[in-house]
């Protein structure tokens, strides 16, 4: 059990997620006290003592399945006593079709010589969630992976093509539509809204329970053909703060979308304490002498000045082309989410026009809806909307350089692909010789800078850092030392 929890520790830590030795250790403590054979308590118990934040459960549980499945599982031998316990349990007379070819393995092959239609199969599904039957749910998500999923043994494909195959066969959507519909005809008597409301959230909370399984199922399947270890390779996903800005698809931008408040907040208190237990100032040589005289005159106690934290003031200059939008997006959102820590922070988007939207993103409780002003009303077009740093950079500078102080650090956030336009770099360098700081944020990889019509090169000789910044973990980085 201990190898199996030091890899499985091992695999979360390849995950991202970060798990000390401490952490591992209580973890081994913890299982001491558990019934093993109790497998909700034993996860329950793994990820009280090994995760810390809750975007990572996901990460957890899917690694959990791989490494926490059943060795000695055997698909076709439990069939057979799935359908016997369902032949005497809920009174099922399975019908004589064997299900088509598109639909995988014969749900009765290797069993007592009887096979469920799809139809059928369904109706039990249907039955079983009406019901809220959990036994007889978890018997009919392994009847419904060995009837749709049509898993080979030993081919590499990732098991999200067997839940997608299961689910599609399945059709849960007119499923969900039917219990809301049984559920609200239950009741005697006028339904209203709000109880339509919630008895339509509770049937989506079980349909989406019912697809957990369904994922559980097919994973422990591949484990049992190909192992943890290639399992765990092919199905792990990266955490919210390790998904790459720029190739992000929907539902890793909406994962993004919430961990970013949260993100925000820790990082601000982060900031706040860094600065309240900053160094000491210089020596107070009048409080010293002071408080000398409690001592008979003796400097025992040496008294030094309370340091003042400083707050810097940010200006962000932000390319919002379609290349990086997503990127620019979550930049700002972090930025004026930690305003607090900031003196001012202004910002300005541009893709070959230059645009000062602050009063848009200050002007908005809702930063999902200042982002959405930003991108439609902004004046952010000169000539063809085709990215033109150094015409923006020669713009703001023209309009705006006589703003930038030495307490400003500005921030450009862009790819630096200027479509093979003049560079504009002498104005960013006057731009760098008044500010504080001058940073560049790069959301490409650092392999393809100064490749193809990237000038990164040319800007980066009057910036104080060029950092590459892919995701949300290196953008906190970032601003951590910023602030």
């Amino acid at each position: 059990m201990l190898d199996l929890l030091a890899g499985f520790v091992s695999q979360l830590r390849r995950s991202g997620i970060d798990i000390s030795l401490t952490e591992s250790l209580d973890a081994a403590r913890a299982i001491e006290h558990m019934d093993l054979g109790d497998r909700e308590s034993f996860k329950y118990a793994l990820a009280a003592t090994l995760v810390k934040d809750h975007s990572h459960s996901g990460a957890f549980d899917t690694v959990f399945d791989i490494y926490f499945a059943s060795s000695a599982y055997d698909p076709a031998g439990d069939i057979a006593g799935e359908l016997s316990e369902l032949d005497a349990d809920q009174g099922t007379q399975a019908g004589s079709a064997s299900l088509g070819q598109d639909s995988g393995m014969n749900a009765g092959q290797g069993g007592n010589g009887q096979s469920l239609s799809p139809e059928e199969l369904i109706e039990m599904i249907y039955k079983a969630l009406l019901m809220d039957d959990q036994e007889w749910q978890r018997q009919l998500t392994r009847l419904a992976v060995t009837a749709f999923a049509g898993i080979e043994k030993g081919r590499p494909v990732g098991g999200v093509y067997y839940v997608f195959r299961t689910l599609r066969n399945l059709n849960l959507e007119a499923l969900t539509e039917r219990l809301v519909d049984a559920r609200i005809n239950s009741k005697k008597g006028e339904v209203s809204g709000l109880q339509a409301k919630l008895i339509s959230d509770d049937v989506k909370a079980k349909i989406d329970a019912f697809k957990k399984e369904i994922e559980s199922e097919v994973r422990r399947r591949l484990v049992a053909d190909r192992g943890p270890e290639a399992m765990a390779k092919t199905l792990r996903k990266p955490l919210p703060e390790d998904i790459d800005f720029m190739h992000a698809n929907r539902e890793e931008l909406a994962s993004l979308k919430r961990a970013i408040q949260p993100l925000s907040r820790k990082l601000a208190v982060k900031l706040a304490r860094k600065r309240r237990h900053k160094k000491r100032g210089p020596l107070d040589f009048r409080k010293t002498v002071r408080h000398s005289l409690s001592y008979g005159g003796v400097p025992a106690e040496l008294k030094f000045k309370s340091p003042r934290a400083s707050k810097p003031e940010i200006v962000v200059l932000a390319d919002i082309s379609g290349s990086v939008a997503s990127f620019a997006r979550f930049t700002l959102q972090m930025v004026h989410t930690l305003g607090t820590q900031f003196s001012k922070v202004r910002s300005f988007v541009f893709v070959d026009g230059v645009d000062e939207v602050t009063s848009l993103i200050d002007g908005s409780d809702d930063i999902g809806e200042a982002i959405y002003r930003v991108n439609t009303e902004a004046d952010v077009v000169w000539v063809d909307g085709h990215s033109d740093y150094g015409h923006v950079f020669e713009t703001f500078w023209e309009k705006w350089g006589k703003e930038i102080t030495p307490k400003t650090s500005v921030i450009v956030l862009g790819d630096a692909r200027n479509n093979y336009h003049a560079s504009g770099a002498w104005a960013l360098g006057e731009i760098s010789r008044k500010a504080r700081h001058l940073y560049w944020l790069d959301p490409e990889t650092r392999s393809y800078w100064d490749t193809g019509d990237s000038i990164i090169g040319e800007y980066a000789v009057h910036c104080a850092g060029v950092f590459e910044c892919r995701n949300l973990r290196q953008l906190e980085k970032f601003v951590e030392q910023l602030a």
